[in-house]
């Protein structure tokens, strides 16, 4: 079964930069969509960042768009969240999540996932 480890969560001020990293085991991250959701505190968890199975196609929600890059390496097996120009508001624990269904569209749609990590913590505060 394929399960997926986050790690990169932390503390940073506004304006600041983290790189969150998921690598799912017993899969390769070609054979995936993968995409990063978060929960706010008080919040309904939402999407914000995904690409596809083939690599081609990558989607952001507006709030992040010129901020933030989803990327994947093959030769590592990780699939990478660049966060720049942090501010308070994207404080959330933030999770990936795989799908072994979808490949090209769909990848914004939180149902089409169906494996997802523990959440990782990111707090942007001063």
């Amino acid at each position: 079964q394929v399960q997926l480890v986050e790690s990169g969560g932390g503390l940073v001020q506004p304006g600041g930069s983290l790189r969150l990293s998921c690598a799912p085991s017993g899969r390769t991250v070609t054979g995936l969509a993968m995409g990063w959701f978060r929960q706010p505190p008080g919040k309904e968890r939402e999407f914000v960042a995904a690409i596809s199975r083939s690599g081609g196609t990558t989607d952001y929600v507006d709030s992040v768009k010129g901020r933030f890059t989803i990327s994947r390496d093959s030769a590592k097996n990780t699939v990478y969240l660049h966060m720049n120009s942090l501010k308070p508001e994207d404080t959330a624990v933030y999770s990936c999540a795989a799908s072994n269904v979808i490949w090209e569209s769909g990848i914004t749609v939180m149902r089409n996932y169906n494996i997802w990590g523990q959440g990782t913590q990111v707090t942007v505060s001063s």
